[in-house]
């Protein structure tokens, strides 16, 4: 290791989209982060053991597996690790749990690089978040209703169906479109 690598601190990138992460990679190493990437849960937890990363950008979703499980055991390494929860698949639930498992900042994508570097170093809320006028639609109640129900049964698709009184494959469908903007 130089001692150029030596003085960046350490960040985890977990997301299973390969693309994003060589695109994001290059502009987190340009931000000076010396950037490790795992595609994958267990390889993200193999990696922090290894690296024990000082930050870390990790998805919500990374192939059927929750980002969240990775936040929780990151966390557990090393309670000081800075971690930003991102998704294409926002929800007040699962931001909620997210902050709850101990990530400082949860932004839905497409976020850049910029902005994801400004929510590592947020360690405070924002008494200035603009608060909208308007109720969420019934779409975006019926999203968040769905996420509720599925973080009460730990992920369980199948167990969140049966308490929605739904068909596995209806919530799979409503949980595979992107959630509406309000």
């Amino acid at each position: 290791m130089t001692a150029t690598s030596m003085d960046k601190p350490n960040l985890l990138l977990v997301d299973d989209d390969v693309t994003f992460c060589s695109v994001l990679k290059p502009a987190l190493e340009k931000r000076n982060f010396q950037v490790t990437v795992a595609n994958d849960i267990a390889t993200g937890i193999k990696l922090a053991e290894e690296t024990d990363p000082e930050y870390a950008v990790i998805d919500l979703r990374i192939g059927l597996e929750s980002g969240l499980e990775l936040v929780k055991k990151l966390i557990e390494l090393d309670s000081n690790t800075q971690i930003v929860m991102l998704t294409g698949f926002a929800s007040i639930a699962t931001a909620v749990e997210a902050i709850k498992l101990g990530a400082i900042h949860y932004l839905t994508k497409p976020a850049n690089a910029d902005e994801i570097v400004s929510a590592l170093h947020k360690n405070e809320g924002d008494t200035s978040v603009a608060i909208s006028d308007s109720p969420l639609s019934v779409k975006r109640l019926e999203w968040e209703h769905l996420q509720k129900v599925l973080m009460q049964h730990d992920g369980n698709i199948s167990a969140a169906a049966r308490a929605l009184n739904m068909h596995r494959r209806t919530l799979q469908r409503k949980l595979e479109k992107r959630p509406v903007k309000e």
